[in-house]
């Protein structure tokens, strides 16, 4: 009698039935055959019919994918970003970033490589994400370049540098153009730091409450006919020292005296 026990296609014996076996024992077999087929596609339900061809099917042949990864190849809109999606491009060329609600970031881990990172119109971006931050609320062409002849068109400024008193005082050319100081000691304003040829500016000094504070000047500074200006001494004068710098070693300047 040739009626094995089985539940999986596998394990159906393809010999089965005998031709010994009785006609009365077919409808074993019958009923075998639809148990195994129905626990082996358990996963087939309710009245869809399966229409994938075997060449179709095979298209899956080696897939380790998961269902939550597949799922994310589940697109509503070719082109525009989804959250947890894959990024498609459009049938016009375009991929839309950001079109749901939320913030959107695209993250490039490298861009040191010769083919890799951004690229806009085939130009790889060798720009830092902090390089690119300094055009951070820029949105004028007529935004100052360095290396541009400007005409400004609205007043332009720069900042004072306060210096704190002290006997000696070395001034960095780095800081600023403008400093001030209030003297609270006979100061000698030693060679700046930093000085490089065609910066100006002003020193603005004021005379504490007591008054009679001196200044001298190393060796960079020039003052007309070779001799440097005697301070207002009395309390709380101003005078003014306006300076460029001629090279690094000659600083020519000129003293406005007693400004009130």
């Amino acid at each position: 009698m040739g009626l094995e026990s089985a539940s999986y296609i596998s394990e159906l014996v393809d010999t089965n039935p005998t031709a010994t076996d009785p006609v009365s024992q077919g409808d074993d077999h019958l009923r075998l055959i639809k148990s195994v087929l129905q626990t082996q596609f358990s996963g087939l339900s309710g009245t869809t019919a399966v229409t994938a061809s075997g060449a179709e099917m095979n298209l899956v042949d080696g897939c380790t994918a998961t269902t939550t990864e597949l799922n994310y190849l589940d697109i509503t809109t070719l082109g525009t970003s989804a959250d947890s999606k894959a990024l498609t491009q459009s049938a016009g060329g375009a991929v839309i970033i950001g079109a749901t609600s939320g913030d959107q970031t695209v993250d490039i881990a490298s861009h040191d490589l010769v083919d890799g990172g951004l690229k806009l119109a085939g130009t790889l971006v060798t720009a830092s994400a902090t390089e690119i931050n300094l055009l951070d609320g820029k949105s004028a062409i007529g935004d100052a370049l360095l290396g541009t002849a400007q005409t400004f068109t609205a007043g332009q400024r720069g900042e004072i540098t306060a210096l704190t008193s002290a006997t000696s005082v070395t001034i960095d050319m780095a800081d600023s153009n403008n400093f001030s100081c209030t003297m609270a000691h006979n100061i000698a304003f030693a060679n700046p730091s930093n000085d490089t040829a065609g910066q100006s500016g002003s020193i603005f000094l004021t005379q504490d409450g007591t008054g009679s504070r001196t200044a001298s000047w190393g060796t960079d500074w020039e003052f007309a006919g070779g001799t440097a200006p005697t301070l207002t001494t009395t309390a709380a004068a101003v005078d003014r020292i306006d300076y460029v710098i001629r090279t690094t070693s000659s600083i020519q300047a000129v003293a406005t005296l007693n400004l009130s």
